[in-house]
Parts: C-alpha cells; structure tokens; sequence
C-alpha cells in the first residue's frame, strides 16, 4: 500500500488511495480518533496496542462485527468507546486490493445513546462514504441486528453456495428460523431493542412473532444478498479460501454465553458453533450435509409441541 496506495475495486466504486501504512510496532505519535477495523478475536490485541498511541481525549470507533464494543470498554472505558454497525459487502482480494461489493447500512452512535459533539464528527466523516450513514441513539440495537443477521451467513458459510443461495433454500428456513430467535431472545433479555436492516426484520423473530412474517425476512435477505458482487460472507472466505479460524467464537459463542447468564438456551448457536469448529480443524467439510446437521438441530427446536 506504501508502494501502489490501497485499491478499491468493485461495481460501486473503483479508485486508488494513497496511504501510509505502518505495521503495530511501527506506530508512532499520539491519535484522537481511531477507527478499529480488525477481526473480532483480534480486538483486545489490538486495543492493547493502540492504547498508548490514544490522546488524552481520543476515542475508539468499533467498525467491526459483534459486540467489541463491550471488549473495547472493559480495556479503556466506556467514555472513549463509540459504537458503529457497518453492513457493506466487502472483501481483501489481495495486499493493498479490496472489493468494494455493494452499499448497505452504515449507523454509529455513543454507547449511553447521548448525541455529542465527536458522534456528530464521526458521522459526518461516514457520511462521505455513505451518504445514507445514520447517526443513532440505540447503536446496542443495530448492533444485535447484526448479530442476528450475522449468525445467519455463519450458517450460509457451513456450504459452498452463495449467501443468497442458502436463503433461498426453503427447506433449511428452520435454521435461519431458530437462529433468529435464538438471538433476538437474548438481546430481548439483556433490554435491547434490536433495529432490522437490509432486509432483516428483528420483529419477525421475536417472541410469538408468526413463521409467515420470518419467511418474508428470510426471503428480503435472499433478495438484498442476490444483488451484491461479494456472493460470499468473509466466513465462508475465512474457511475456504484463506484456511484460517473465524470469529465464531468471538461473535457467536458470546451470544450463548450471554444468553445462558439470562437463562435462555441457544441450542441452535451452540451447534452452529460446534460445526464451524469442526470445518476449521478439518473434521467436516463445507457441504449441505453439513449444513443439514445444523438444520436437525433447528428443526426441533422450531418444531411445535405435540
């Protein structure tokens, strides 16, 4: 990236951006504003390792997927932790190339829901990537959004097949079904009000919502995911092409920790869980056989009672 600038490439936008790039231990000076933007297991290293770089006065935006801003907070507090949901498709094509798949939902707000001065300059500096950036008072909502969301294509990555694919498939509905309750359950729990995007409706998956309305979510996804380049989640590229572990455990697996702290079972997670396991040590392949075994687990837990 030094040498060539960084490459965005894809049917949105096209361009090369010149950087400078430094590696952790290259770092130098002092930052008000820092936009962290690497995988989720990664988030403490990472937070230990800017934190010395960190005014007095700077803060840490969460561009990332799950809830990091709760590891964030915990390392350097709640007052220098902004939140923010990012839903575009995008994925590391090369060093220095990214593809720039399509548009989506872009939302960032503080953690306590105040309206500042720093949540207004962040929004704004979004803005001019995402004209349609939304500046929040419930970031915990669209955060858990996600993460329904997001179990979801966890499931998608467990086969070969496109995102929009495995949602098309009506006869594994049960396991987006079961997932999105599971999930929507335990922010319920924890007194959040999730917000839908992007075709993901979070009152279809809650509590005595109908099967019809979840199907319609389900099918939205399907849609949305059907007109994007990137066909694939960075799940499924984390376990197919670049043979590495995901961030199941630090997305996925909290939210069953979380949820078993409210007494609410996620048998649906749990399995997910263990089969994303299983392909990242090589004791499964990605395959519909494998997504099956996810689809028994889910099946009887949305299932009525005889």
């Amino acid at each position: 990236m030094n040498r060539d600038g960084l490459s965005i490439e894809g049917p949105v936008e096209a361009f090369v951006q010149p950087v400078r790039a430094a590696t952790p231990d290259a770092v130098e000076g002092r930052f008000t504003r820092v936009i962290l933007a690497v995988k989720a297991h990664h988030t403490l290293d990472a937070v230990r390792a800017l934190a010395p770089h960190l005014a007095d006065d700077g803060y840490v935006v969460s561009a990332q997927n799950g809830l990091n801003e709760l590891v964030i907070a915990e390392e350097i507090g709640d007052a220098r932790t902004i939140g923010c949901f990012v839903n575009f498709g995008a994925d590391w094509l090369a060093p220095g190339r990214i593809l720039f798949g399509n548009r989506a939902h872009v939302a960032v707000g503080e953690l306590d829901g105040r309206e500042t001065e720093r949540v207004r300059e962040i929004h704004r500096l979004l803005s001019i990537f995402e004209p349609k950036a939304v500046l929040t008072d419930n970031i915990w909502g669209y955060l858990w959004g996600k993460l329904g969301y997001g179990a979801m294509l966890f499931a998608t990555a467990l086969t070969p097949a496109s995102m929009s694919d495995n949602f098309a498939s009506a006869r594994h509905f049960p396991v987006f079904h079961a997932l999105g309750r599971e999930v929507m359950a335990t922010a319920r729990a924890r007194g959040v009000s999730p917000l839908g995007f992007n075709g993901f409706d979070p009152e279809a998956f809650a509590p005595g919502a109908s099967e019809e309305a979840a199907r319609a979510s389900v099918a939205a996804m399907a849609e949305f995911n059907r007109h994007t380049a990137k066909t694939h989640s960075g799940v499924w590229r984390d376990l197919a092409v670049r043979k590495r572990k995901t961030e199941v455990d630090a997305q996925i697996a909290v939210i069953a920790e979380l949820a078993h702290a409210a007494g609410i079972e996620t048998p649906a997670i749990a399995r997910l869980v263990d089969l994303v396991h299983d392909i990242e040590d090589g004791r499964r392949p990605q395959s519909f056989d494998t997504l099956d075994l996810l689809l028994d687990t889910c099946a009887s837990t949305t299932r009525p009672a005889a």
